[in-house]
C-alpha cells in the first residue's frame, strides 16, 4: 500500500518544497488542496499546470488527488456546482491526478433531497471524468459523515468514475466502527484518509498514533493495492505542532501497520491495534469545509 500526504498540513508551501518533504520522508503521493494561496488552484494556466508536471516527474511523486472544496450536495441550482467540477476534473487531468475529492455539503435539507441533487451532479459529470481517465471521490464528511450516507448517496449515481473517499474521523465521529464503514463502501471505496486526535471534544491534530482514532483496524480493511493518505488540518488548529518534523515518523507508523496487515492477510479489522484513550463516540464537531 503506497502513502500519500495531505498537503492541507504544509499551507501555503510551494509545491517542490511539498514534494521534497514528502521524497525525503517515504511518502509516495499527494493529496493537492485546491485553494487560493496554494500551489494548486483552478486559476493555473497552462504553462504552470505543465511546469507542476515536470516537478511531480523530477520528484517521483504521485499526484494522487485534487482536493477540491466543491459541495457536490449544496443546496441550490446545479449549473454553478457543474461548472466548478468540470473545471476541477480538467485540472486534476491536466496535472495527472487520478482523483477529484469532493465534499457533501448537503445542509440542512432532508437527507433524501440532497442525496438526489448530489447523484444528479455526480451523474451529469460522470462521463467527463472516465474520458479524462479520473474518479470523482465523495469525501465522509459534514451532511453525509458515515461510510453508510456516502454509500446512499453512490447508490443513486452507479458509476465507474465515481466513488468514495473515506476519512476516518468523521466515520469514527458519526460512530460507526472502520469494519462497518469498509462494509457499507465497499467496491466504492478509492483510498483511505487517516488522521489522529485527542478525541470527539478535542479535533486538533495529533501525531499518528498518539490519539484515539482506530488507525489499526481501518488500514486492515483495506485491500492491499489501496492507498492510505494523512490529512493534518493545521490551518484550522493553529496549536497543533508543525507537521513537517511528524512526517518521518507517520510515514514508519503507517508502514509498519500496513505490513503487519499483509502480513495478517487483510482478513478484515482485528490484529494489529494502536491504543487508544476512549471509547468510539459521536461526537457533534464538523469541519465544514475543510
Amino acid at each position: 500500500m503506497p502513502l500519500a500526504l495531505a498537503t492541507l498540513g504544509l499551507p501555503g508551501l510551494p509545491l517542490p518544497e511539498a514534494l521534497r518533504l514528502a521524497a525525503d520522508h517515504g511518502w509516495q503521493g499527494l493529496e493537492l488542496r485546491c485553494a487560493a494561496g496554494e500551489a494548486v488552484h483552478p486559476a493555473l494556466d497552462a504553462s504552470e499546470r505543465r511546469s507542476a508536471v515536470r516537478e511531480f516527474t523530477a520528484a517521483g511523486v504521485v499526484p494522487l488527488t485534487l482536493a477540491s472544496y466543491v459541495g457536490l450536495a449544496a443546496p441550490g441550482p446545479d449549473e454553478p456546482v457543474l461548472t466548478a467540477l468540470r473545471a476541477r476534473l480538467r485540472l486534476a487531468a491536466d496535472l495527472g491526478a487520478r482523483y477529484l475529492r469532493v465534499f457533501p455539503h448537503g445542509g440542512a435539507c432532508p437527507a433524501a433531497e440532497a442525496d438526489r441533487r448530489g447523484a444528479r451532479r455526480l451523474a451529469a459529470v460522470a462521463g467527463q471524468a472516465q474520458e479524462l481517465g479520473l474518479r470523482v471521490l465523495l469525501e465522509t464528511h459534514d451532511s453525509h459523515r458515515s461510510g453508510a450516507d456516502v454509500a446512499r448517496l453512490l447508490a443513486a449515481a452507479d458509476h465507474p468514475a465515481v466513488g468514495a473517499l473515506w476519512d476516518l474521523m468523521h466515520t469514527w465521529l458519526a460512530g460507526e466502527t472502520p469494519a462497518a464503514s469498509h462494509a457499507a463502501l465497499g467496491p466504492r471505496l478509492g483510498y483511505l484518509q487517516v488522521k489522529d486526535i485527542a478525541g470527539a471534544e478535542d479535533i486538533t491534530p495529533l501525531p499518528l498514533g498518539a490519539g484515539v482514532l482506530p488507525i489499526a483496524e481501518a488500514v486492515a480493511a483495506l485491500p492491499p493495492d489501496s492507498w492510505v493518505a494523512w490529512e493534518y488540518e493545521a490551518p484550522w488548529h493553529p496549536a497543533a505542532r508543525p507537521l513537517p518534523p511528524l512526517l518521518g515518523d507517520g510515514a514508519r507508523l503507517l508502514a509498519g501497520l500496513l505490513g503487519a496487515a499483509a502480513a495478517d492477510g487483510h482478513d478484515g479489522p482485528g490484529g494489529c491495534h494502536v491504543p487508544g484513550r476512549a471509547g468510539e463516540l459521536s461526537g457533534g464537531h464538523d469541519t465544514f469545509g475543510r
